[in-house]
């Protein structure tokens, strides 16, 4: 299965942040939209950059609370691993785990932001093709549907 799948199947919006945005604004779209992450864009709307939780805890155990009034573009996590709404599910499961990373941008043909998955997305998928893989193997051996 490919990724633009995983993305249609989805049924939560897209939640971006300008790279001007305070970290206390991205920690407010955190927490009010309970997720992990938030790509960043810049005012053409290609995306800059990714916010996280990990950089909200570094940032508040290296600066503070002095942290949370600068602006996203300042500590921000610029170098973002990225997969592509072609990829398939296990080669995107793949860039996770290398990366440690919990969510992965999807990029589209053109390169621009098409969306975001998340462990949790990619596991559903998952799973549900192992329930499928069972079904149709336990109807092959025993004639079961």
């Amino acid at each position: 299965m490919q990724i633009r799948s995983v993305l249609a199947a989805k049924d939560r919006p897209l939640i971006t942040i300008d790279s001007g945005s305070t970290v206390s604004e991205a920690v407010a779209e955190l927490v009010r939209h309970n997720i992990g992450s938030l790509p960043v864009l810049d005012d053409s709307g290609a995306m800059v950059g990714i916010f996280t939780e990990r950089d909200v805890l570094r940032g508040l155990h290296n600066k503070g609370k002095e942290f949370c009034h600068q602006p996203i573009g300042a500590v921000m996590t610029r170098k973002v691993a990225t997969c592509s709404v072609g990829d398939s599910v296990h080669d995107a499961m793949g860039r996770m785990s290398e990366y440690m990373i919990g969510q992965l941008p999807v990029l589209d043909e053109d390169g621009g932001l098409a969306g975001l998955v998340s462990v949790g997305d990619l596991v559903r998928v998952l799973h549900g093709e192992a329930e499928e893989e069972k079904k149709n193997l336990m109807s092959y051996v025993y004639g079961v549907v």
